[in-house]
């Protein structure tokens, strides 16, 4: 499939380096709005909803991880960088960890967060995938969402809830499912030990979606990544810890440069 014009948003200096945020799946580019304040001061922050989300087209299904590659690497081209850092969540991580082995000269630091590199069973996403194409994200997004913030996290914060509830709502009922199905084929686990660039693997201490064993087993598979957990996070950690997963994209970005 041709690669899609995803749509982006842009801040920061013209002439900084680029950090390049995906989201994850159900989620826009307004996931990364915590960060992208403190990202920008110091980067060109280009974040894009992934074809199918926000106001990227819809194209049709299906999907593979490689069309989610191809659209990123296009807007890469679009935008103007010979390499950029890459900070993904979820789907988002998992396409940056392939672009990341296909198209290694693209990269310069990586960080990837709330994801995992293999589903054992296909089963769950294509249940999804049905039920969205069937009733629609609207009728998902409470129980999905129940799953991306701490019991704590959404009863002290049930407008975040909500708005996360309307985000998913919000997202096209076939491109969601469309990106269902690339997560029921999902394993890049042969990927993993041919990512050179280096690598901070973040997880959600209290992860549901896809737990700390998920993203353990990707920092011991790529070569010299780093593993952190940030406590009292789920999925959407980027919005229930916002300063912690600042801070630690922050810390591992700002090394670039550094011996490999």
């Amino acid at each position: 499939m041709t690669a899609v014009a995803v749509s982006y948003s842009e801040a920061g200096p013209a002439d900084a380096p680029v950090v390049l945020l995906s989201n994850s799946l159900g989620s826009t580019r307004s996931m990364w709005d915590a960060q992208v304040p403190a990202l920008a001061e110091r980067f060109r922050v280009i974040s894009y909803d992934a074809r199918g989300h926000g106001t990227s087209p819809v194209p049709p299904a299906p999907y593979t991880l490689d069309d989610l590659v191809d659209d990123a690497v296009a807007l890469l081209d679009q935008v103007g960088p010979a390499r950029a850092h890459l900070v993904g969540l979820s789907l988002g991580a998992m396409t940056f960890l392939r672009l990341a082995a296909r198209h290694p000269e693209r990269v310069d630091r990586l960080v990837v967060m709330c994801t995992t590199a293999y589903y054992s069973s296909p089963d769950s996403w294509l249940d999804r995938a049905h039920r969205s194409r069937t009733e629609g994200t609207g009728a998902i997004a409470p129980t999905v969402v129940s799953r991306w913030f701490t019991p704590g996290f959404a009863a002290r914060r049930p407008d975040v809830v909500t708005a996360a509830e309307a985000m998913l709502a919000g997202v096209d009922d076939e491109g969601y499912a469309a990106c269902c199905d690339v997560l029921a084929e999902l394993d890049i686990r042969a990927d993993l030990p041919r990512i050179g660039a280096p690598t901070l693997v973040l997880s959600g201490a209290q992860d549901l979606a896809t737990p700390p064993q998920d993203q353990r087993a990707i920092a011991d598979a790529i070569p010299g990544a780093e593993y952190r957990t940030v406590d009292d996070a789920a999925h959407l950690a980027a919005i229930e810890q916002p300063t912690a997963i600042t801070d630690a994209i922050l810390g591992h970005l700002d090394t670039a440069g550094d011996a490999r």
